[in-house]
């Protein structure tokens, strides 16, 4: 089954500070501040939510369709895609623009300064969810505010399923905007910060906010995630992982996860359990896309963690 996977294409350079950022920023003067790190460590990643989700879906066995907007400077991350199978259809090059960057510097004491340059991203809207019939699942994940908006209301009127899942553009959205997303959607998933702020905007439980959708789901990191459903509570436990590496795309992994599942018509524990084996394969992996599994594999992965093959 084609899964469309709305959100952003993005590279992602994270670099390593070796001192401390409180022995270099001074309380009483960061109205002056002007301070330079040097970062002898330097690696660029491929990010971007349609690109995480798409490559762990991918590597499932699964059908992604990625469709975002990139840059001028795009060429390698559309190369990459080419070799790993991924179809590229639905990328659009925005010509004026670059593809949207994250550039993350890191300390000793894992603290982060964070600057993201949207670049291509904030053109999203222009692309349009297709009404073709080729398209049986989707997803909106982070990316341009329009484009979000837009797709949402297209994956509605188009009759497709669809999970909301807002992630860090949740803060772009007001209340109505939050429950109209929700009206639309078949599926919302969170993780427990993204839930709190949803429960302060709107002023619904995560109970109440959970009868707009067939499922919502709150994942809680190594404590695993909760899925709401049919006026009850399924909690999935985490996954077993040998090393605790990079966090970074470990949610991506989670949904393209549910994604299969939904794909596949299984059932909500083992959507929920072979999500939490993608995440927890994902953080033994410095990047968001350097884990590698063969669907076998992911299959013992998961027998290993929860007593039982998934399919």
């Amino acid at each position: 089954m084609s899964t469309l996977i709305c959100g952003s294409i993005a590279f992602d350079s994270i670099m390593v500070f070796q001192g401390r950022f409180k022995e270099h920023i001074l309380p009483d003067k960061v109205h002056i501040l002007n301070v330079a790190f040097l970062v002898p460590q330097l690696r660029r990643e491929y990010g971007g939510t349609a690109g995480n989700i798409a490559y762990s879906l991918k590597l499932l066995g699964g059908e992604p369709l990625p469709m975002a907007t990139v840059g001028v400077d795009a060429a390698a991350y559309l190369e990459r895609f080419k070799t790993l199978g991924i179809d590229r259809r639905y990328l659009r090059e925005i010509e004026d623009a670059y593809t949207a960057q994250a550039f993350i510097t890191t300390d000793l004491d894992d603290n982060q300064i964070t600057a993201f340059h949207p670049g291509a991203m904030s053109h999203a809207q222009l692309n349009e969810v297709p009404d073709d019939g080729s398209v049986k699942l989707g997803i909106v994940a982070p990316d341009g505010r329009d484009g979000m908006l837009a797709h949402a209301e297209q994956f509605a009127a188009r009759g497709i399923p669809f999970i909301f899942d807002p992630g860090q553009g949740l803060p772009m959205f007001d209340a109505a905007e939050l429950r109209r997303f929700l009206h639309l959607a078949s599926y919302a998933v969170f993780n427990d910060y993204e839930a709190q702020l949803v429960v302060e905007k709107t002023g619904s439980s995560i109970a109440n906010l959970a009868r707009s959708v067939a499922a919502l789901i709150v994942t809680r990191g190594g404590e695993g995630s909760d899925i709401h459903l049919d006026g009850r509570v399924l909690h999935i436990p985490a996954a077993r992982t040998a090393r605790i590496v990079d966090p970074t795309g470990c949610g991506d992994a989670y949904r393209a996860g549910l994604l299969y599942g939904l794909a596949n018509a299984m059932d909500w524990e083992s959507t929920g359990r072979l999500g939490a084996v993608l995440g927890a394969l994902k953080i033994e992996h410095a990047g968001a896309q350097n884990h590698r599994f063969s669907r076998d594999g992911i299959a013992e992965r998961f027998r290993e963690s929860f007593g039982y093959l998934p399919w």
